[in-house]
């Protein structure tokens, strides 16, 4: 597999078990979460894009960007099943959403790497914001 065997684009819907099989390759899905919301969470963001290999047409990999459309956007959720990773293709989805953030003029692009994926990032432009501490509210429960 070569990334000539994907094809990256922005959607503005999926099927939802491919994106929830995403989701929990990520490790970020719960079996409390609702996968009725995969088509609203998809619709809200700024630009939601899939990697699907050409051939099955399956999703293999995807990545959202959240932004009001002006000023800032969030990149975030970039996953790659396992049986596709460490083909850049995660670099290559990241790249498709900076585009679209651009195209929108849009040029505060920033995103939290979880440890050890920095390198992922760094080569399309990203650079640690010294000074700053990510923050995640927690709230009363």
């Amino acid at each position: 597999m070569n990334l000539d065997d994907i094809r990256i684009e922005i959607v503005r819907s999926w099927n939802t078990e491919e994106i929830v099989a995403l989701y929990r390759a990520g490790g970020w899905w719960q079996d409390s979460f609702d996968p009725m919301e995969i088509p609203a969470l998809i619709k809200g963001s700024f630009a939601f894009a899939v990697a699907a290999d050409s051939k099955s047409g399956q999703a293999v990999g995807m990545g959202r960007a959240l932004s009001d459309g002006i000023s800032d956007a969030y990149i975030q959720d970039i996953v790659v099943i396992p049986k596709y990773r460490g083909k850049r293709l995660g670099t290559a989805i990241a790249s498709k959403l900076i585009a679209r953030c651009r195209d929108a003029g849009i040029t505060w692009i920033a995103l939290i790497a979880e440890p050890g994926t920095e390198k992922v990032y760094m080569p399309l432009g990203f650079t640690p914001m010294e000074g700053y501490v990510p923050l995640i509210y927690r709230g009363e429960s």
